[in-house]
């Protein structure tokens, strides 16, 4: 089970406000300025890795949107009795109702939408059926992943998907007038898992939604998300975060020595997300490891039978985790790769992938590295494509006996 992640500080969940975004300061100052501007535009989509912060600013933004005490103070008179104006919020003022609604994630004005996975065969599947499993969610650790959703869920070895029915639960919300007079914001997390057909029943929505509407998306593979969509949105990057600001956050909100906080922040890459499995249950990370050590180990020692009891184990994860476990093996390549290269701050390694390396890293070079990339990415496609897992795998593992031995 997920522990929960609150403030070690206060020991109690918090909403998610712009000043509990960690970095990502230019981002913030851009949401804002439309804002200020008046000139929000109806469709944003935020793009960025895992663990970037991009769901916590989409959410943010929306509570800045819903808030109805923003509005600056009546100008006063100075010491000198001039009018002093006074300067614009930067943030949602935290009392009003609307505030003290979307910060429960509770706003009538509010919506989401996510992947989901069929509970009942047969029948309409919408996201509501789990909104309360997303607001615990949200509320617990806004810098959740994908896999921590999947546990949340209990979606075990379920592909999730924004289902069609969707489209049209999205645009009865909006047809509806805005309980609180103002904006209606509606977030859609990752919307390339979106059904093709619901996104192409959402296209004319989002470029006409009704008055006041805007729509956030939250792509960390904006990539996949078809060009329709992506043709109707103004985009925005939102890079990883820095080292610095991982570190700090790790020790001001989860109480972690300074020393470990500086080394999980290096080795998290940029990702919140990554960081804070390192201090939570990254058990199913230990598992990829383990897996992938395995089939390096059986690769050298071309044990073929040993291998395809391997593929088949491999095979029972689930396409989700399949998939997972094919981006962490290309992850290790990558690092043993530039471990070669011995410049410590190029590597995003944990400590037990380190000291692996040690010995492995010679084994991923410039004269195979490219071809085991490359067979990782054809094994990910062929995984997406529904192809039959043991088979790709036990590929895979037999191309390694050839390209491990390239040295």
């Amino acid at each position: 089970m997920q522990r929960r992640l609150v403030n070690s500080k206060t020991n109690k969940l918090t909403p998610v406000v712009f000043s509990d975004i960690i970095g990502q300061e230019q981002v913030k100052q851009r949401l804002l300025s439309e804002a200020q501007s008046g000139k929000v535009p109806h469709a944003l989509m935020l793009c960025g890795k895992e663990g970037s912060g991009a769901l916590p600013l989409a959410i943010a933004f929306a509570q800045y949107l819903l808030c109805s005490g923003k509005n600056p103070e009546p100008a006063g008179l100075s010491m000198f009795g001039d009018v002093e104006p006074a300067a614009p919020l930067n943030h949602a003022c935290g009392k009003c109702n609307s505030c003290l609604m979307a910060e429960k994630l509770q706003h009538p004005d509010l919506h989401f939408a996510f992947p989901i996975f069929k509970r009942k065969s047969g029948k309409p599947n919408f996201c509501e059926d789990f909104l309360t499993e997303w607001n615990e969610t949200v509320l617990q650790n806004p810098y959740f992943g994908y896999a921590e959703w999947m546990q949340a869920i209990g979606a075990d070895n379920q592909q999730l998907v924004i289902y069609v029915e969707e489209s049209d639960a999205i645009a009865k919300k909006l047809s509806l007038k805005s309980s609180q007079g103002g904006y209606k914001v509606y977030v859609i997390w990752l919307p390339e898992k979106m059904h093709e057909s619901c996104a192409n029943k959402l296209l004319k929505l989002l470029e006409e939604p009704p008055a006041q509407t805007v729509f956030l998306l939250v792509s960390e593979r904006p990539d996949l998300v078809i060009q329709t969509i992506r043709s109707r949105t103004q985009m925005i990057e939102v890079p990883p975060l820095s080292q610095n600001d991982i570190e700090t956050a790790l020790v001001e909100r989860h109480s972690i020595l300074q020393a470990e906080a500086k080394r999980i922040a290096h080795s998290a890459g940029g990702s919140m997300t990554a960081a804070l499995r390192c201090i939570t249950d990254n058990s199913e990370e230990e598992q990829f490891f383990e897996s992938f050590v395995s089939l390096m180990r059986l690769s050298y020692m071309r044990k073929v039978k040993e291998m395809k009891l391997w593929s088949e184990q491999v095979a029972t994860m689930g396409r989700e985790r399949q998939k997972a476990f094919l981006v962490y093996c290309q992850h290790m390549v990558r690092e043993n790769f530039m471990y070669n290269f011995h410049r410590a701050e190029l590597n995003y390694m944990n400590e037990q992938e380190s000291q692996f390396a040690v010995k492995f890293a010679p084994f991923i070079n410039e004269r195979n590295v490219i071809g085991i990339m490359q067979e990782l990415s054809l094994a990910q496609r062929d995984i997406e494509q529904n192809a039959n897992a043991k088979i790709v795998f036990f590929d895979f593992a037999l191309k390694m006996i050839v390209l491990i031995k390239n040295r």
